[in-house]
């Protein structure tokens, strides 16, 4: 028998930042950008670069992922440098990437 607390403990709110965090992982180049980003800070450039991407496509990612604060960012001088921000989805992301490799 399926307990009705258990559906009762997931409000809107919740649905909808795991619906929006699994949106964010199901983008390749999103997942490109968090484990970059896992591995060292970097800057919009740093990121384009070694992903071989455009800097308006890393902007755009980034804005996405920071509006679900799965990545931050810290300014020095005119550089912003973006960092990530959710260990529990990285950790996530991580175990994903280990799992792929070895199947």
């Amino acid at each position: 028998m399926i307990d009705k607390n258990i559906e009762e403990d997931l409000d809107e709110e919740t649905l909808f930042i795991v619906s929006q965090t699994f949106k964010a992982l199901g983008d390749p180049t999103r997942i490109r950008i968090l484990h970059l980003l896992y591995q060292k800070e970097c800057s919009v450039n740093e990121i384009a670069d070694i992903l071989e991407l455009g800097q308006s496509t890393v902007s755009h990612q980034l804005r996405f992922l920071k509006n679900l604060r799965l990545v931050k960012n810290r300014r020095a001088g005119t550089t912003m440098f973006y960092s990530h921000d959710d260990e529990h989805v990285i950790q996530i992301l991580e175990q994903m990437i280990a799992h792929a490799r070895h199947t």
